[in-house]
């Protein structure tokens, strides 16, 4: 083989080298960009995931902030409706109060209401022997029936008729505009066993609180509706 040949098989092996170099320089790069790729479409749809996952808990947050903010606006609706509904519940009671005043200004129907309220009082305490506590100003009254009240009472009672001693401690006078906040009584008796352990309130306020507790839930129906379960 002369120096031609051998240097044109020479050139032919460089030609042959050469192609595989550039082919595999072509897979290489080719395999380097699908690579390349599929490592930004990863990294885009990892940020895309984050970026839903921080909106879906913003929209939670949100969401949760709506539900409180609307909890508290209703209970604040709720506490001001029922303190409408308790005000006006109370300015009855207040003027039903005011209405006791007109009972005791009526003597003769106050006298017979005394002894009433008495002989309950006896029937209910059955002692042979009580203190009786009333206003300053309803002494006399008392006085005036409490012989009547006794005798009332022993005979439905068959007992014997009691001892009762008019107590010089008295109850609170009757509300007015000078003792608006001071302790009153618009009337009636307070009994109570000789060793004060038994105490009966027979008074027009106890009997009223009494009445307005039992009628307070058809008062609440009357005035404001029936109240769904």
């Amino acid at each position: 083989m002369n120096d031609a040949d051998v240097s044109k098989q020479i050139q032919q092996m460089v030609r042959f080298i050469r192609q595989e170099a550039e082919e595999k320089a072509n897979e290489i790069s080719v395999s380097a960009e699908e690579e390349f790729n599929i490592e930004k479409l990863q990294l885009v749809e990892a940020e895309k995931k984050k970026i839903r996952q921080e909106y879906e808990r913003k929209e939670k947050q949100v969401e949760v902030r709506k539900k409180i903010e609307y909890s508290m606006q209703l209970n604040a609706s709720r506490i001001k409706v029922l303190q409408a509904q308790d005000d006006l519940v109370n300015s009855m009671k207040e003027s039903a109060s005011k209405e006791l005043l007109n009972v005791s200004r009526d003597h003769k129907n106050y006298k017979r209401l005394l002894k009433d309220l008495i002989v309950q009082s006896l029937l209910r305490l059955k002692e042979p022997s009580l203190l009786l506590r009333c206003r300053k100003e309803d002494v006399h009254l008392v006085e005036s029936v409490l012989d009547s009240a006794k005798e009332e009472y022993a005979k439905k009672a068959k007992v014997h008729s009691p001892e009762i001693i008019v107590d010089n401690i008295y109850l609170p006078p009757a509300p007015s505009k000078n003792n608006i906040h001071d302790r009153s009584c618009s009337g009636g008796v307070v009994l109570a066993s000789r060793d004060g352990k038994i105490v009966l309130e027979n008074t027009l306020d106890a009997r009223l609180d009494v009445a307005f507790r039992k009628k307070l839930p058809e008062i609440r129906t009357s005035l404001f509706g029936q109240i769904a379960a």
